[in-house]
């Protein structure tokens, strides 16, 4: 695969082989950043597991201090009891049978994150060859199937985002942007790391973090140690 040149001169400055600090690291994607738009900085977790089995999948919800620098849209399925505390929290949209008609009929999707209470699930989990797919089916260990959907919507337009395995038992997470700088990047970083080391599972014997690396969007992957993490 051929890289433009900008990519080509951001390699230079990092040492593939080597596995940086946090702060180093981040730092570096920071000043490698070179695209005309405010990149978003991912953080890629491969761990020791293996997804194929219940006992050993990781997946949570946590809210990053200095949020993720993009503005989330909350579409809320709850009875009418609750439209106000969800739209008073912030909720884009807020409804029931309305908004499934509207997904299923129209193939509206203008949200990032959806948030259902309880007794809205029947009619949610009917929606979930679309939603799943998308990664936008809510999920009570993500904290969007909750009584308190306000306290959901708070939380997502803080910067609560979702960790959970792809198929290659890998976890890919934004941790901000580029313009927030290495010290709150490096903020962000720390309290996924601290909910992935927590969420470990009881099953597994072997080694857990297997490896670390961030990038942006544009930008070369730095590998970060895993030491003090533990294994």
């Amino acid at each position: 695969m051929k890289h433009g040149k900008n990519y080509v001169e951001s390699e230079k400055l990092i040492d593939r082989s080597k596995q940086y600090e946090v702060a180093d690291a981040l730092d570096l994607a920071c000043k490698t950043s070179k695209a005309k738009f405010d990149e978003t900085v991912e953080c890629h977790i491969r761990l020791g597991v293996d997804s194929r089995h219940a006992d050993q999948q990781v997946r949570g919800a946590v809210v990053l201090p200095n949020g993720t620098g993009k503005n989330v849209r909350v579409c809320v399925f709850c009875k009418e009891d609750k439209y106000e505390a969800a739209k008073a929290a912030g909720a884009d949209y807020v409804g029931g049978q309305d908004l499934a008609d509207r997904i299923t009929k129209e193939n509206w999707m203008d949200f990032d994150v959806v948030v259902a209470s309880p007794d809205m699930m029947g009619l949610v989990g009917r929606l979930g060859k679309i939603l799943g797919p998308r990664g936008l089916m809510p999920n009570p260990k993500a904290g969007t199937v909750t009584p308190d959907v306000a306290k959901a919507v708070t939380d997502a337009k803080a910067g609560k985002i979702e960790y959970r395995l792809d198929k290659t038992n890998i976890i890919h997470c934004p941790i901000g942007k580029v313009s927030f700088g290495a010290q709150k990047l490096s903020e962000n970083l720390e309290t996924l790391m601290d909910a992935v080391v927590k969420a470990r599972p009881a099953a597994l014997k072997g080694q857990y973090l297997k490896s670390l690396t961030v990038a942006s969007t544009m930008g070369v992957g730095i590998k970060i140690s895993t030491a003090k993490y533990g294994n």
